[in-house]
């Protein structure tokens, strides 16, 4: 726009051109106008400002071996106790900062980092994974605890206990006649399990040791390092006979009674693609598998016009079942193509070197 009024008709008077245009005057004259340059001001000193001594006796306090580690408001208030005052909190602050001494002055704890536990399950008995969660009970306020214990390959609960306490005995008598029960033997188990008081005690670990069984913990606050046994309870919770609030601990034990075997032995699992726990954690799934690809075979060869693109397939439980599994490698580079030139950019520079000498 400024270019037009520029080289406009000399004939054309400015006032003419720029009401044509809908441009102000002023506008015009405004930007043919270099920028004005602002020259910077120095900040005026406020007249109730520290001089330099009196900067270097604050800060020979703050630096002094009785508040070293102290925060400016305790400096303050000890100084003041003493019949001393030498500026204010905020002036303290203001000085630190100049120095980059403004955090936390006291001795702090280095901050603790948990690795990602990463498990794999191939067969039964190889990972298992437990927690305790409450039962609401008719007093409120008051809750039962029930720990389960999940197979990580089948899903199969292979123990469980209805107990008022949530004590590290308690879940020790848990793990000890469950491993008796399944007949595991020592160096073949991995426990996983959430940081909770009962998990963390030294005699939990202790016990663990005794039995040769290695130890897995979750993340501090990560809930989905234990995601199965979570989903477990949720599956478990959200049943419809599910009480909501028992009468008291036998109780509870009567409708686990109940729940276990129907879990076990006919919830069709959905990450276990319609099998039942029970029938993974036996093997019984392999030859069942195999009569439920027939019973599908068969009803393909009676409606095949139901099946678009190919026969049913069966899917079946999955051979591995990880917690945290590992992100994927990169891949490896694709092999060169025949007609694909690869620079190799240190005998570029020799020829290049060897061309120019030759040429001198």
């Amino acid at each position: 726009m400024t270019a037009l009024l520029v080289q406009r008709d000399p004939m054309i008077s400015l006032t003419r051109a720029c009401s044509a245009l809908g441009v102000s005057r002023a506008t015009m004259h405004r930007r043919k106008q270099p920028p004005a340059v602002k020259q910077p001001r120095a900040k005026p000193t406020s007249v109730r400002a520290l001089s330099q001594a009196q900067r270097s006796e604050v800060m020979a306090v703050l630096h002094s071996p009785e508040f070293v580690d102290q925060p400016p408001r305790e400096v303050y208030g000890t100084l003041l106790a003493n019949d001393t005052y030498l500026c204010s909190v905020r002036t303290m602050y203001r000085l630190l900062t100049n120095l980059g001494e403004s955090r936390e002055r006291r001795d702090q704890r280095a901050p603790v980092h948990h690795a990602v536990p990463r498990l794999s399950a191939t067969a039964p008995d190889q990972v298992w994974t437990w927690d305790i969660t409450k039962l609401a009970t008719l007093t409120t306020g008051v809750f039962l605890n029930l720990y389960v214990i999940l197979d990580l390959f089948s899903r199969c609960i292979v123990g469980w206990m209805v107990a008022r306490r949530e004590t590290s005995a308690l879940a020790q008598q848990l793990i000890v006649r469950s491993i008796e029960h399944a007949g595991i033997g020592a160096g073949q188990l991995t426990l996983h399990n959430d940081r909770g008081a009962p998990m963390t005690a030294h005699t939990f670990d202790a016990m663990l040791t005794t039995l040769g069984i290695e130890a897995s913990r979750s993340r501090p606050r990560v809930s989905n390092d234990n995601a199965f046994s979570e989903s477990g309870f949720k599956t478990l919770k959200y049943q419809p006979d599910f009480p909501g609030r028992f009468r008291d601990a036998e109780h509870a034990r009567s409708w686990m009674r109940q729940f276990t075997p129907w879990y076990n032995e006919q919830h069709r699992h959905e990450g276990l693609n319609g099998f039942t726990p029970n029938e993974v954690y036996s093997g019984r799934h392999v030859e069942l598998s195999v009569e439920r690809q027939a019973t599908l075979d068969a009803a393909y060869a009676r409606h095949p016009e139901r099946w678009i693109s190919r026969p049913p397939l069966l899917p079946k439980p999955p051979t591995i079942v990880t917690i945290n599994p590992a992100p994927p490698l990169p891949s490896a580079a694709s092999p060169a193509l025949q007609n694909e030139v690869v620079p190799v950019e240190s005998s570029v520079v020799s020829y290049t070197n060897s061309h120019r000498t030759n040429r001198t």
